[in-house]
């Protein structure tokens, strides 16, 4: 198996550029949370001039509404949602410089097209580990929409967080190159 690649963020063009689809990837440092509701409001704010929660500029986001943190954690449960939900929002957050996002699922071309144009990468993380997932994050705090609940914005201090690359900035798609592998 191969040597994972290990991203810090905020994330560079170049950091993004070198991941290809199937490459194993572990991020250590600084990421952000939002769910649907959340990726609405930070392109509404985008739309009527005002500044995002996060600065957008190489940030990570991470598509997950975690369970409340029990006593002795920072977070409960904190598996991957599925992304297609982001889709309509994602172009203009990676048009803005998000640079990479996390989940589960496929993506629609729209969002395929503007990761190649700007430099970005899907991330998928394990769907139905959520345990293991939060034993990753180091730190949690709301920092955006607390009345949404599980889904408000958070910053996620990580560490090791075991990650595959789905989509790459060359169009390469693991859920179609996976099924070739094994087509006769």
């Amino acid at each position: 198996m191969s040597q994972a690649i290990v991203l810090t963020p905020p994330l560079r063009s170049a950091d993004v550029a070198q991941l290809k689809a199937g490459d194993r990837v572990l991020i250590t440092g600084t990421i952000y949370t939002g769910r649907d509701a959340a990726h609405k409001r930070i392109v509404e704010a985008l739309q009527n001039g005002q500044e995002p929660p996060f600065p957008l500029d190489g940030a990570v986001i991470y598509y997950v509404g975690p369970s409340p943190a029990p006593p002795g954690r920072v977070i409960g449960a904190a598996g991957p949602t599925t992304s297609y939900r982001m889709d309509a929002y994602a172009p203009t957050l990676i048009q803005r410089g998000l640079k990479a996002m996390i989940g589960k699922g496929k993506r629609n071309d729209e969002v395929k097209a503007a990761m190649a144009k700007h430099q970005a990468v899907y991330l998928g993380a394990i769907g139905g580990a959520g345990a293991l997932m939060a034993r990753c994050i180091k730190e949690a705090e709301v920092i955006a929409y607390p009345d949404l609940g599980p889904e408000a914005v958070r910053r996620l201090v990580v560490e090791n967080m075991p990650l595959v690359c789905v989509n790459d900035v060359n169009g390469g798609d693991l859920y179609i190159e996976g099924r070739k592998a094994y087509q006769r």
